[in-house]
């Protein structure tokens, strides 16, 4: 087999915007017509950049390769123009064509993707979601309550998530996340986070687990006065408490705290999440399979994350080509923890696709389909573009005053 073609897809999100603004994929062909579809996660640049840097990437590097040569492509790519160190924006383009390779290899075997790197551990894989709006747009007026900023009617959402058939729910009051992270929490940003925990807890009781999320706004200390609040509802993780500079000062929250804590959303390859590992900043690794470098890479740090008892909970803020391979590695890692969902994996998100994610009360089912299970459906794409100039997600660009 031989890599001959490349398509890049711009996909915009129709509200409720679950996952984000927009999804980036990629679908690569084979001199002898084999297709495989592959989803590129690379917020830091404007999507139409990334397609750019999609084709550049294909044209030096995969054009004419062998897609069972993943180890040789990677070093190609990690290694181009004398990089040779983790570049997220690098490992996302990597990861959308990386991971259409591997659909490519399953396809061409008839067996899912998780066959080929291991077999099949679990038979079904538990699922948590974030404790979305129940109506109207994922990004509210702030002005106005929903169930970002307002403890009770997060608790009853949560509540309903549970009479689903959830066991964990995820949820972030923690206040603005900015560019000037990180900061000191706000009292009544500890306030409102504590309120969240004891109303979400009375509502769901022992039915669910609470996942505590920040977007690394704190500073040491002030992710160890947050989690000294949360501490009595036993929370399963404080996830990134830090921004991702320094695991060495995340570890001195990991060891301050009894939650666990979740990190690696906006980490990349093996090297970044080997520090986080050995310093102990966090048990348990949310690896972004659309910007860790892929399957293989991911597959090489979950091996990794075993020696040192850690676990796995693969992150998903993008499309469903990203959820698909995070059901693939989760399938087939031993020491898999839990997997983010975008709710139930229906609706507006999956109109792109064709096919589906089985989810049944609370738990993904995995596909037993060839590759990735999930093909492009070019003709609901070609309806669905994006014209915002918005990046996939945007920070707050003041200072936070404590």
């Amino acid at each position: 087999m031989r890599l001959d073609k490349l398509e890049t897809f711009v996909v915009g999100n129709a509200p409720p915007r679950h996952g984000g603004r927009y999804f980036i994929f990629v679908r690569l062909t084979t001199a002898c017509g084999i297709t495989g579809v592959g989803e590129i996660y690379n917020a830091t640049f404007g999507p139409d950049v990334c397609c750019a840097m999609a084709r550049d990437m294909f044209t030096r590097h995969f054009e004419g390769a062998d897609p069972q040569q993943i180890e040789l492509l990677f070093r190609k790519a990690y290694g181009a123009g004398f990089t040779h160190r983790p570049d997220v924006s690098v490992m996302g383009t990597f990861s959308g064509l990386e991971m259409a390779c591997w659909d490519i290899l399953g396809k061409a075997a008839d067996k899912p993707v998780y066959d080929l790197l291991g077999g099949r551990v679990h038979d079904r894989l538990r699922s948590y979601s974030y404790i979305y709006p129940q109506s109207g747009d994922v990004y509210p007026d702030p002005n106005t309550p929903n169930s970002y900023n307002d403890a009770s009617i997060a608790a009853q959402i949560a509540s309903d998530m549970c009479d689903q058939g959830f066991t964990a729910l995820k949820f972030d009051p923690a206040g603005p996340y900015t560019i000037f992270d990180g900061h000191q929490p706000r009292l009544e940003d500890i306030s409102l986070s504590v309120a969240f925990c004891r109303e979400i807890r009375a509502a769901v009781g022992e039915r669910a687990d609470l996942l505590f999320g920040t977007h690394g706004q704190f500073t040491v200390s002030g992710a160890k006065r947050m989690a000294r609040a949360l501490e009595p509802f036993d929370p399963l993780w404080f996830e990134e408490p830090l921004p991702p500079e320094s695991p060495a000062d995340m570890a001195q929250v990991a060891a301050f705290t009894s939650i666990p804590v979740a990190a690696g959303e906006r980490l990349c390859t093996k090297y970044e999440f080997a520090r986080l590992l050995e310093t102990g900043a966090a048990s348990i690794l949310q690896m972004n399979l659309g910007r860790v470098g892929g399957l293989l890479e991911a597959k090489k740090i979950a091996g990794m994350a075993e020696t040192r008892q850690a676990q796995i909970a693969p992150h998903l803020y993008c499309g469903p080509i990203v959820a698909a391979a995070n059901i693939q590695i989760a399938t087939c890692s031993p020491n898999f923890l839990i997997l983010e969902s975008i709710g139930t994996f229906d609706g507006p998100y999956m109109q792109a696709v064709k096919g589906g994610i089985d989810w049944e009360d609370g738990y993904v089912i995995p596909s037993r389909k060839p590759g990735l299970g999930l093909e492009l459906d070019d003709e609901a794409i070609a309806r669905m573009p994006y014209t915002e100039a918005d990046l996939h997600l945007n920070m707050d660009q003041s200072h936070v005053t404590p």
